[in-house]
């Protein structure tokens, strides 16, 4: 066994090579840059139509329903080559959907070989939570953590254990979407659900006993949903952590940017905002964000974000100087005027692309209105009184990066993080009731929350303009909870709330 499992390891490299989106954010940088996409673009957007649907048979458990889906192409089959649609529900359920046809292929129901300690809640619903990832190259293998922390290897061709489930994480903790560089797996950890710590954790594919390594956040939870970010130079490890304890001694950093060495997982630099006491006061996480990795003029950058509604742009190679407070660059206030820890402030993880000309963007999902004495935007395209995409140019200013405001979206309810190809933004409104507390101050539940929620629509904008080109209006049958898109081969790929699995592509199209 030790010596498959070394072959099979030797196989495992980075997720980008033959995987059209194998993992949250469509690499390990989480740009949400589909760079391969040669279908869709400015010119073909508007025509964007409902392919097929499927609805799945996994269940919910509170809010968590079907994870942000991914895709692995090129997959050899008995019946020719095919490209699947891989979607992991909250259920303990993996399923691999013909991208084609909308069929469903293949079903894996994990078992689980643990009870929670306590009682589920809206925070803590004990599922499979994490957006599975695809390792790339011979044979094409899926990693998925069940809701009891065991990491699964699956054969992308019929969902066959590749080697035996092991465990990888606490039982029933709460982890965010699965990381792959040089045969490393990565994931987040937040909310201190089972009783389980906060931090970051690594299993290395590439020994036979799979080592596992962690950094312990202690209590500030790293939540951001595209879980942690990589750099493709360094290797180093990035994520926000959100409110509670700030004791450097003790090795615990609230409302802070880490950076931890590959694989080992030690704590390398970090960068702390100033005004840290006040977010943790006020409950402006930083953690609910994961930032974006990409390089400008040379150097590499990383864009993060939280709760209080102003963006930082970071050098990866000194993330807040010697005295870990000075960022390269910290915006104004963007959104969250009223200064609301649910509804207000950048949620989730960003979009980032380099143009045909050279010019690097950032789009950020904002909930909320912008700020009053936020700067100006040269484009604004109507009321964003709800939320928007925010798009910025990255520009050197006296020899200096600096984020440019550049337009805003039309109104959207609640963005899930945007991604990008072709000059085309693509995001969607979650249509979710993300209140944690009614208008006299009593918290919201489960119940609640799903009844005052509504539809998802898909949208697709200008990448220059923020010009909409398409709206799939009412066509999504339920909301979304924490969910993303995927985008490969002229398709994006869309999961809702009730289980149903939607692919949108142009009309007309040759296949």
């Amino acid at each position: 066994m030790k010596s498959e499992l070394a072959a099979l390891a030797l196989l495992v490299g980075t997720t980008a090579a033959l995987a059209d989106w194998p993992t949250f954010g469509a690499d390990p940088q989480r740009t949400g840059w589909a760079r391969k996409e040669t279908i869709l673009n400015r010119e073909n957007s508007s025509t964007l139509e409902l392919k097929w649907k499927l609805q799945l048979d996994n269940v919910p458990k509170e809010l968590t329903s079907l994870a942000a889906p991914i895709v692995v192409d090129q997959v050899k089959t008995g019946r020719g080559i095919k490209e699947f649609v891989i979607v992991a529900g909250s259920s303990d359920n993996l399923y691999a959907i013909d991208a084609d046809s909308g069929k469903l292929v293949w079903h894996k129901k994990f078992d689980v070989t643990a009870t929670p300690s306590r009682k589920p809640n809206t925070l803590c619903p004990f599922a499979l939570n994490a957006t599975p990832v695809v390792q790339s190259g011979r044979p094409k293998t899926i990693y998925a953590i069940s809701s009891d922390g065991r990491m699964h290897a699956l054969s992308a061709v019929d969902g066959e254990d590749r080697f035996p489930p092991t465990q990888f994480v606490p039982p029933f903790s709460k982890n965010w979407s699965l990381n792959l560089v040089d045969g490393v797996l990565y994931t987040a950890i937040s909310q201190g659900c089972n009783g389980v710590l906060s931090g970051v954790y690594s299993m290395d594919l590439n020994q036979p006993d799979h080592p596992i390594q962690s950094f312990q956040a202690g209590r500030p939870g790293i939540w951001g949903r595209a879980g942690v970010a990589i750099s493709p130079t360094s290797g180093a490890v990035f994520g926000e952590t959100g409110d509670g304890v700030f004791d450097p001694a003790a090795g615990i950093y609230a409302d802070t940017f880490l950076a931890l060495s590959a694989k080992e997982l030690k704590l390398t630099d970090y960068y702390t905002p100033s005004n840290r006491e006040w977010l943790t006061r006020k409950d402006l996480d930083m953690g609910n964000v994961s930032p974006v990795v990409f390089s400008f003029n040379g150097k590499e950058y990383l864009v993060g974000a939280g709760k209080e509604g102003r963006l930082f742009l970071l050098d990866t190679t000194s993330l807040g100087g010697e005295t870990h407070r000075k960022p390269f660059y910290r915006s104004p206030l963007l959104i969250n005027e009223d200064v609301n820890y649910a509804g207000h402030g950048f949620w989730g993880s960003f979009a980032s692309w380099e143009d045909a000309k050279g010019v690097r963007w950032l789009y950020a999902p904002a909930w909320g209105p912008p700020h009053p004495a936020a700067p100006a935007f040269p484009t604004v395209n109507g009321d964003a009184s709800h939320g928007s995409i925010m798009a910025f140019r990255i520009e050197a200013h006296d020899g200096q990066p600096a984020l440019v405001p550049a337009w805003i979206s039309r109104d959207i309810n609640v963005p899930e993080p945007p991604i990008i190809a072709n000059g085309v933004v693509f995001a969607l409104s979650s249509g979710e009731d993300v209140r944690q507390a009614d208008a006299t101050g009593n918290g919201l539940g489960t119940a609640q929350r799903l009844n005052g929620s509504g539809k998802a629509v898909l949208y697709a904008f200008d990448a220059e303009t923020g010009k909409e080109l398409f709206s799939s209006g009412e066509t999504l049958s339920s909301f979304t909870h924490f969910g993303g898109l995927a985008l490969s081969n002229g398709r994006v790929f869309v999961t809702v709330y009730d289980g149903s699995v939607y692919a949108f592509g142009i009309r007309d199209e040759e296949r």
